[in-house]
């Protein structure tokens, strides 16, 4: 068994808390967080796992191998920094860091060290979006046209940080887990109504276009009617949409396109109809999954699907957005925003 640590017990926190105390390949020994009444809410739940306030006790504990970092954003590169320095494998939550030099250089420090460096990228274990990668790989849709996603809901607010950072890790590192491909320039525009004097966005559009031609666009908000947590791929051939707010037929393939006709006197688009089928995908926790990959790529000496550099070309996306945002939506080409 791997023995650990989670730092970090709050919302988030303590679902990887729960995944892996249940889990027999690991064995969690500590957490950790400021938050007296969280931790204590863990002493009742888990009794047998120690609890303390200083982050240093889990880093001077030889026996913790492995450290899982759930705090705010803002304290991931320090966490993880004296983590690394102290010869533990890691996996943050994402956003990995708040800027790309931040996660360049824990990148470069867990190469020197020679420790599992695992961002949390939850989607790229989704089962759903493990199936299209699948698809895509067989080339089943034909060339990808353009990706758009929608990731919506009344809350929760955050008061940190932006919509952008909040919300979108996810929906980019499913594009660049899907495409294979880097973007070459990023846009982004937002509207601010909630927490004007603090200027944190509430809504963000991102538009992204990449080295092999796909545009995508990301529609972000903790300020919408609807929750939604939508992804769409269209093809030349078929078109793909992954629905997470769905219980069970989560991922639908539409077997249909439009066909170009050269006609003497110009052109015309036919549309052909096909059927639309639900392919059968294994019922999985997606946690679950991302947390029993770590400890698998530590046991068997792996390199993690969403290893250091997945965090960093994610942060470089969003310092790129971030950095149009602030400039009314002006494109930001990739190379200039580093």
């Amino acid at each position: 068994m791997l023995n650990m640590a989670v730092v970090g017990t709050g919302n988030w926190g303590r679902n990887l808390v729960r995944n892996f105390y249940e889990m027999e390949e690991a064995n969690l020994k500590i957490c950790c967080d400021l938050n007296e009444a969280l931790l204590s809410k863990i002493r009742e739940k888990y009794p047998l796992v120690k609890i303390t306030t200083d982050y240093d006790e889990v880093l001077r504990n030889e026996e913790i191998e492995a450290v899982v970092i759930a705090t705010s954003t803002s304290t991931h590169f320090d966490l993880a920094k004296k983590a690394l320095e102290a010869k533990k494998h890691i996996f943050v939550e994402k956003p990995f860091t708040v800027s790309y030099k931040q996660a360049q250089e824990l990148v470069n420090l867990a190469k020197e060290k020679k420790k599992k460096l695992m961002v949390g990228h939850l989607l790229e274990y989704h089962p759903a979006v493990i199936e299209m990668k699948r698809r895509l790989s067989q080339n089943e849709i034909g060339d990808v046209y353009y990706l758009y996603s929608e990731r919506l809901n009344l809350g929760k607010v955050r008061t940190m940080e932006n919509a952008l950072w909040s919300l979108a890790p996810h929906d980019i590192s499913v594009m660049l887990y899907l495409l294979n491909s880097e973007p070459v320039e990023v846009s982004a525009y937002g509207g601010v109504f909630l927490q004007r004097k603090e200027k944190i966005e509430d809504v963000v559009f991102v538009n992204t276009r990449l080295e092999n031609g796909v545009v995508a666009n990301f529609h972000l908000s903790w300020l919408d009617p609807n929750k939604v947590r939508r992804i769409t791929l269209v093809g030349s051939e078929k078109m793909m949409v992954f629905d997470d707010m769905e219980s069970r037929d989560k991922l639908k393939i539409f077997d249909k396109e439009l066909i170009r006709n050269n006609l003497k006197d110009g052109v015309e688009f036919n549309i052909r109809y096909g059927d639309i089928y639900v392919p059968k995908i294994e019922v999985s926790e997606p946690l679950k999954l991302e947390c029993l990959h770590f400890i698998d790529c530590i046991k068997n000496n792996k390199t993690p699907r969403s290893d250091g550099e997945d965090g960093l070309r994610v942060v470089r996306i969003l310092g790129a957005a971030q950095e149009s945002l602030d400039k009314g939506g002006m494109p930001v080409r990739m190379k200039e925003n580093e």
